[in-house]
């Protein structure tokens, strides 16, 4: 496993501009995710979470700052190259599961593979390995309509995996889904995220599961905390 980081955001500052109003998300923030790690972020709704996995995946950029994927400033590309980035080194998961409703699980696992270049025949042995893994083998021909909430979000994990990522980020992976399978899918989620050699940003509500993961950042006015600071400030809360 490599001993590069996977990311890196190195003094990230972001504002949005509402009205004659300047909104300060947040204010040289870092972190570094190290390979085969699986971090929590947590923190209150409207703190920007979501805001800053899109960062930390390309899909927006900082006011300042650098964001670092594999050892690559997305600063010091253009937007063909973060494109790139993204399919190459990026796993993306969200809440809601945005499958394709007209493709079988199979085909939603091959179809990211094969627009990065995969053989067909290859895409196909790759997707039923990751479902396989999810416990989805005898699922494999069926359309999203066809499976339930839990079997859905397990077919997006994997989706986001195909391309075996050196990074994974995830936006309340588990959040639309009742207690008992939120509990199941999130331990097949890290079980084979470790699996797969990725690192995780992983957004969470639930603190039973931030807790499972091998660090939990703070996301509180603006800066990332963690340790004695986020104890403090919980305790506070």
């Amino acid at each position: 496993m490599s001993s590069e980081p996977a990311l890196i955001l190195d003094e990230v500052t972001r504002t949005y501009q509402q009205g004659e109003t300047e909104l300060h998300i947040f204010d040289e923030l870092s972190l570094t995710v190290m390979p085969g790690e699986i971090v929590a972020l947590v923190g209150p709704s409207g703190a920007g979470k979501s805001s800053l996995l899109h960062i930390a995946g390309f899909l927006e950029g900082p006011n300042s700052g650098h964001v670092v994927i594999n050892g690559v400033d997305g600063s010091a590309l253009d937007d063909a190259g973060r494109t790139a980035i993204r399919r190459e080194e990026i796993g993306f998961v969200y809440q809601a599961h945005n499958l394709l409703a007209e493709f079988t699980a199979l085909e939603n696992v091959v179809l990211p593979q094969m627009i990065a270049g995969m053989a067909k025949k290859n895409a196909k042995e790759e997707a039923a390995r990751l479902l396989s893994s999810f416990g989805l083998g005898d699922r494999l021909n069926h359309r999203p309509a066809e499976l339930s909430g839990g079997e859905q979000q397990r077919v997006a994990i994997a989706r986001a995996l195909a391309n075996t990522p050196r990074l994974l980020l995830a936006d309340e992976p588990t959040g639309n889904l009742d207690p008992k399978t939120s509990k199941a899918v999130f331990g097949e989620l890290v079980e084979v995220t470790r699996g797969e050699g990725a690192a995780a940003l992983i957004a969470t509500h639930n603190l039973d599961l931030a807790a499972k993961m091998d660090r939990i950042v703070l996301l509180h006015d603006g800066k990332l905390l963690e340790g004695a600071a986020l104890a403090e400030q919980y305790a506070s809360l």
